[in-house]
């Protein structure tokens, strides 16, 4: 694994297109690169030469072990639209070390949207907080790409998440299936973030969520503070934590436990990132997903 997918080495570079593209070069350069499509192909069947075939598709190694001559056929691989969702209400200001959940989100958000540009797919971006919906439609250009890297750039995170609005109308018109990733930290008070996801389902497109969540939230490690403010609400309270901590630990492995399976039943793919864990699963579960929807 290329050590510049590690969320530290990340945040040290302040321009974001250069990050998320050190971050996909290290990653292409760690993989096993049949799992990435080239030149838009992807090998299919073997079928008998026929006069007039191209000689180049000869797949000499068949010939060699059957001493016939085979064609190697390929299939063209369609572009895709692939639309990012940011959640930036005030809890993704949470912080960790030197960086907060919306900073990880941000690189996160830049290395998919780079690789997937990478890849010939438009890109669109939705940023979702209460005082309304920035969004940017999918389209597959170098421009609309820094445009994007610029929206994420600048992301403040505040309130709670978005008010119920007509979801299904901003994310609807699409003639095929797309893939919608969704980073968030789950936070909601009224099942909100539930309801969006029901939305977005009957729409049928593949949807990814990225649950946030960082190394003292998992652990409660809070040294040195016994009173915690609730970023949305601003209300405080009050807790031992080394008494507290076995109770919490059992209740947060619970809701993980739940919000999963909520996922499961309603066939979103789910994965929780720590923010100190390097990107390379997060893109290999987004390449995993993409390759679903090819046409």
């Amino acid at each position: 694994m290329s050590k510049l997918l590690d969320p530290k080495v990340l945040m040290a570079i302040k321009e974001l297109s250069l990050s998320a593209k050190m971050t996909i070069d290290g990653f292409m350069s760690g993989i096993n690169k049949s799992t990435i499509k080239g030149a838009g192909l992807e090998f299919s069947q073997y079928r008998s030469y026929q006069p007039g075939d191209d000689l180049r598709s000869l797949d000499w190694k068949m010939f060699a072990r059957s001493d016939r001559y085979y064609i190697r056929e390929s299939e063209v691989e369609t572009s895709i639209a692939i639309r990012i969702l940011i959640d930036a209400s005030a809890s993704m200001n949470h912080s960790d070390g030197d960086f907060t959940k919306i900073d990880y989100a941000r690189y996160l958000g830049a290395s998919l949207a780079y690789l997937a540009n990478l890849q010939g797919d438009a890109i669109g971006l939705y940023v979702l907080k209460n005082s309304g919906i920035f969004s940017m439609t999918p389209k597959q250009d170098f421009q609309h790409l820094a445009r994007l890297f610029y929206q994420l750039e600048t992301i403040h995170p505040d309130g709670t998440f978005t008010k119920p609005i007509h979801y299904k109308e901003l994310f609807a018109g699409a003639q095929k299936r797309e893939l919608l990733v969704f980073v968030t930290d789950l936070y909601q008070t009224d099942d909100e973030i539930i309801n969006l996801l029901d939305t977005l389902n009957t729409l049928r497109h593949e949807i990814v969520v990225f649950h946030m969540v960082s190394r003292n939230e998992l652990e409660l490690d809070f040294k040195g503070y016994t009173s915690f403010e609730d970023l949305e609400t601003g209300e405080t309270i009050q807790i031992d934590q080394s008494k507290a901590r076995t109770e919490y630990k059992t209740k947060l492995a619970n809701y993980l436990a739940e919000t999963r399976t909520k996922m499961l039943d309603r066939r979103i793919f789910y994965r929780t990132i720590c923010t100190d864990e390097p990107l390379d699963q997060a893109l290999r579960d987004f390449l995993k997903q993409r390759s679903k929807l090819r046409i």
